[in-house]
């Protein structure tokens, strides 16, 4: 069984049901989050903002705090529209109405009546006032013939006493129904004593002695059991605080008429004058509550006065959780938001995904997702960038297998990589067993050794087959991406993001003896760390300068002599930029011959170092696509043109296919790419 605790006073526990949503439930979805919080942050947006723009969308089978305040606002409607305030006049009016029918039945057939008392008891009834509170003010003397009659206009009085005191203590009213006279003098005596407190509290000279005598003798009347007065005092000033909202928000007529039937509580006007009381010390006590608000109603269901204090009260809390789910005041927290309160409100599955969405906040903190930078802003951490590295590199994956589900094995970064093909093991082989042709071997030669493997088998060294496998090379990878405004303005700035950091995962998990550089141009280009390219947002500057990433390259290159250069370029505009000698861009469209000159003989100068070459043609710009291709047929590679959302699989499988065969078709480093076992 699952249980929750609720401390209540004299050290003891109390049971109640589980407030915690399913506990059976799976735990917060941070990678899903922070997927969706990475791809906008790679979009431009800060960590912080994306974070909260997760937070208020939510996901597909949770609702964010949009989704919350939109159904807090549609409740609080719900109540305006379907109540109407004036529930207690209308029951004072029907009672009252029955009452004086009842009488005039009983004077008409009542033949022992004296006819001076009928006469006199029929005029009075037949002038009674238009106004119900002056009708009953009227008839407070009055002597009633039939018992009937008395009995209503008697549940007048109690009626008018119990909603003013549900009104100031909820739930008043249906404990005190049938109430003897010894049940209203406790409350009077309630009234009185708490009054006394209240008003040494004023003057400073109140104790916890006073307060603890005080509950000794009337706890009971307290559910909520407060622990001290502070406590007391903030559950009596918000519910008498809803309770003079629900008069002002009464048509002058209305409040005239109920403050005119208050006197006549219980039969006496003691009970409004300890009320009146009562409601001028917790407004000098808690001057914070809003004790001049209103709400305009205009529905057709009569509520009481309690009711309506009570409902006064929701719709203050749904106020509140209005501010509290909007989370734009400063300091706002997800803490902030009263579950209780939304829970009571909303429902259940409402309090379940806040609190789901509060715990999911905390979670990317906790979890090491985010940390605040030294200017105070909230950032991505390197291990939340291997987490998406490693979600796109899936992804990528997915495309490239055609299939998912496939586990992640460990052997990666071995011997080298599966050929397919199989050999006998020798003295000194580090490359993996094939179990099952390494157990075939052995069944086999077991059954042609003794005719019958019941009696078991046993493996022998010459059973043993390993897969065969190529030798890796150690490879220097330069991945250059155009980081000009046109990539962000025709929506390639994310698939480009997200191209680099599967390719950054990739090779720092799997190919730890490769180097990658991350080379951005634009007017300028510059060597880039995925942190940094990740973060970067577009900014409006003229140039391509390929030129510039290129003498980036090659110096990336020279630095690793010994490795295999590959050279990835992901760009959607002919060159428009070069450095001169001062190391000054140069820009110009059309593209200046100086412009394709420069570029044209820094490509030359990698390709003297052997690199392998591929061009990634976003656009279908025919000017673009004659320059690319002249570029990659003199630089010995290959342009490929993929979609947008298929760039990453081109990258890697371009990387993958360049670091292991030379050069090939695309199609082939699909068929490496599918036959790949480390892969997911």
């Amino acid at each position: 069984m699952v249980r929750s605790f609720h401390r209540v006073p004299a050290h003891t526990a109390r049971y109640g049901r589980y407030a915690g949503g399913d506990p059976l439930a799976p735990p917060v979805r941070v990678r899903e989050a922070l997927e969706a919080i990475g791809q906008d942050v790679m979009s431009g947006t800060s960590a912080e903002h994306a974070v909260r723009e997760y937070l208020r969308r939510g996901s597909r089978d949770l609702q964010g705090l949009d989704d919350l305040a939109r159904r807090v606002r549609e409740r609080r409607a719900e109540l305006v529209r379907r109540h109407r305030l004036d529930g207690t006049l209308d029951e004072v009016r029907k009672l009252l109405d029955r009452a004086v029918l009842e009488e005039r039945k009983h004077l008409v057939k009542d033949v022992d009546l004296e006819d001076d008392v009928r006469a006199f008891s029929e005029l009075r009834l037949e002038n009674l006032p238009a106004s119900t509170a002056a009708a009953v003010n009227e008839l407070s003397d009055y002597d009633w013939q039939s018992p009937s009659a008395r009995a209503d206009y008697d549940r007048i009085r109690d009626l008018l006493g119990r909603e003013l005191l549900d009104q100031r203590f909820a739930g008043l009213k249906n404990a005190l129904e049938n109430a003897t006279d010894a049940d209203r003098q406790a409350i009077r005596d309630m009234l009185n004593d708490l009054n006394d407190l209240l008003e040494k509290r004023r003057l400073g000279e109140d104790t916890q002695k006073d307060f603890d005598e005080f509950m000794r003798k009337h706890g009971d009347q307290f559910p909520e059991h407060p622990q001290n007065l502070d406590q007391l005092l903030d559950t009596l000033a918000e519910r008498s605080a809803a309770a003079q909202r629900m008069l002002n928000s009464m048509t002058p007529e209305q409040r005239e008429e109920l403050m005119n039937l208050s006197q006549q509580a219980f039969g006496s006007p003691e009970l409004m004058r300890s009320l009146a009381r009562l409601d001028d010390n917790l407004q000098s006590l808690r001057p914070g509550e809003d004790w001049t608000g209103s709400a305009s109603f205009s529905g057709d269901e009569p509520t009481g006065l309690g009711e309506a204090t009570g409902i006064m009260q929701d719709l203050s809390d749904l106020d509140s959780l209005t501010d509290q789910l909007s989370q734009s005041y400063p300091g706002a927290r997800m803490d902030d938001i009263d579950l209780d309160a939304l829970e009571r409100l909303i429902g259940e599955q409402a309090a379940v995904d806040a609190r789901t969405l509060r715990d999911l906040e905390q979670e990317l903190k906790d979890t090491g997702m985010l940390q605040r930078a030294s200017d105070g802003s909230l950032r991505l951490t390197p291990r939340a960038m291997r987490q998406l590295g490693r979600a796109l590199l899936r992804d990528v994956a997915t495309r490239s297998t055609g299939r998912s589900g496939r586990r992640e094995t460990r052997n990666a970064g071995a011997a080298g990589d599966r050929t397919g093909a199989t050999r006998e093991w020798a003295f000194g082989d580090t490359e993996p067993w094939d179990i099952p042709r390494t157990i075939s071997n052995a069944v086999l030669r077991t059954v042609a050794d003794r005719g019958d493997p019941s009696g078991g088998v046993r493996l022998d060294t010459s059973d043993v087959e390993v897969v065969e496998t190529e030798q890796r090379t150690q490879a220097a990878v330069a991945l250059l991406v155009d980081t000009s405004f046109s990539m962000a303005m025709d929506g390639r700035w994310v698939p480009m993001k997200r191209t680099a950091l599967a390719l950054h995962h990739l090779i720092s998990t799997r190919f730890r003896g490769d180097t990658l550089q991350l080379i951005s141009f634009a007017r300028y280009a510059e060597v880039i760390d995925i942190e940094q390219l990740t973060a970067k947002d577009a900014v409006w500057d003229k140039g391509t300068n390929l030129h510039h990433a290129l003498m980036l390259a090659g110096r990336h290159f020279r630095k690793h002599p010994i490795a295999q250069p590959v050279l990835l370029i992901v760009t959607d505009g002919e060159p428009t930029s070069h450095l001169d000698q001062e190391g000054n861009a140069h820009f110009a469209y059309p593209p200046s011959p100086r412009t394709v000159a420069a570029t044209v003989r820094e490509l030359d100068t990698v390709q003297r170092l052997g690199a392998q070459t591929t061009f990634f043609r976003l656009g279908d710009d025919p000017g673009l696509a004659r320059f690319i291709d002249a570029l990659a047929r003199r630089a010995g590679g290959q342009v490929v043109a993929p979609e947008l959302n298929d760039l990453g699989r081109a990258v890697v499988d371009s990387y993958l296919g360049a670091r292991h065969t030379g050069r090939g078709t695309p199609e082939e480093f699909g068929d490496m790419l599918r036959g790949r076992s480390w892969w997911w």
